[in-house]
């Protein structure tokens, strides 16, 4: 039985595409941005989405891997993502130094928590 405790964060989420990130408040709670050659990314609270964002998905909540995962862990996010995939959950996830995020659609939340917690993971 896995005994690997989430957390669940009480926010609303909005993963969006950017013009850039000027304005952007880097002291936000949660404030996720990715940059490549082809897009500017932020995920951030709903309440916090800039006026310069091209595109915006709302409607996202997100829980996190308690603790700090050591980088030479493997199959941590796949085992996660495997449970809410059997359970026809799709995911976002968040990968940041110390661990992952995974978002999922505000409605299937509940579900995607009750799989996990039936996986053995311990929800807090």
């Amino acid at each position: 039985m896995n005994t690997m405790e989430l957390k669940q964060i009480e926010h609303e989420f909005s993963v969006c595409k950017v013009r850039s990130y000027a304005g952007i408040d880097l002291e936000q709670a949660f404030c996720f941005l990715g940059k490549t050659d082809e897009e500017h990314a932020l995920v951030c609270l709903t309440e916090n989405v800039p006026g310069n964002t091209i595109e915006r998905e709302d409607g996202w909540k997100a829980f996190r891997i308690q603790g700090v995962l050591d980088f030479s862990l493997i199959g941590i996010l796949a085992k996660i993502s495997t449970v809410l995939a059997e359970n026809q959950i799709g995911i976002f996830a968040i990968s940041t130094f110390n661990t992952d995020y995974i978002l999922v659609k505000a409605d299937q939340y509940q579900k995607a928590l009750d799989a996990l917690r039936q996986a053995g993971y311990r929800i807090v």
